[in-house]
């Protein structure tokens, strides 16, 4: 029997995850769901559609699967749980893989799913609400359209999510309890750092500046002007893709490396 993967081996393995803890899998997914649906209503009454598609998107896809991703290996939170994990006669490339299909692969696809029967039956009872005599019936009609998997910010989205999930995944196999927690505050310490660092090295090259953002521009203050100096548009193209896809695959391979070497 192959010792790195087995199919029937993992198809145990994965149902075994899945099914041991249904109500925490299921649950958190199933509040993960209701609090979208809950913020699209608001976002869209109190603010706007394209508000409420646009934030309930990012928050339910890159929110709900890093949230998710650091629960996927929570066994860990005790020593009992975590040893009887390690002890399972299924190779670590096998748990690995168990963990990026769940947070991975089958959360997006029932929260693109599950969304797109929310912003479709939202956008339905809006046409279907409006007056066709009204001369701007039309105008209204076409203001409000389903939101596109494929559109600019959708495709952000889904690099950002992976992103995340890796860090969230990684943070789980690093921190026993409160995993996402100690995580986040990780994460948000290395970006405020970043910034920081990237606004002290602008002001040291550029002297009065007027804002900084890592890998992309500095606004340097010209008199009462403000004029920018960006990154050159080959190098800020192999930024994005090192950003978008280099480092998640990364943070995901390192997952993998962690989990083989977990010891409490």
């Amino acid at each position: 029997m192959n010792n790195t993967f087995n199919a029937k081996r993992f198809v145990l393995l994965f149902k075994k995850t899945l099914l041991e803890r249904p109500t925490q899998m299921f649950g958190f997914i199933g509040l993960i769901l209701a609090i979208i649906l809950i913020l699209y209503f608001i976002m869209k009454t109190q603010v706007s559609f394209g508000a409420a598609q646009n934030i309930s998107f990012i928050w339910g896809l890159a929110g709900g699967g890093c949230f998710l991703a650091s629960f996927v290996f929570s066994y860990f939170s005790s020593n009992a749980n975590g040893s009887s994990y390690l002890t399972l006669p299924a190779s670590h490339f096998e748990k690995w893989l168990c963990g990026v299909l769940i947070a991975g692969v089958l959360y997006p696809i029932i929260f693109l799913v599950f969304y797109r029967l929310v912003d479709a039956g939202f956008v339905a009872l809006f046409h279907n609400s409006l007056d066709p005599e009204n001369p701007l019936y039309k105008e209204q009609y076409k203001s409000v359209y389903i939101f596109s998997f494929t559109g600019r910010i959708a495709v952000k989205v889904y690099s950002t999510s992976f992103l995340l999930m890796g860090v969230a995944l990684l943070g789980s196999l690093y921190f026993n309890r409160a995993a996402f927690i100690k995580t986040a505050l990780v994460f948000c310490a290395i970006c405020f750092g970043i910034f920081g660092l990237n606004w002290l090295f602008a002001e040291l090259l550029f002297g009065n500046i007027d804002g900084a953002f890592p890998f992309r521009d500095v606004g340097v203050l010209v008199g009462k002007e403000v004029g920018s100096v960006e990154l050159p548009k080959k190098a800020f193209t192999i930024v994005g893709y090192v950003i978008d896809y280099a480092i998640p695959v990364l943070l995901w391979a390192l997952a993998f490396m962690r989990l083989r070497e977990k010891e409490f």
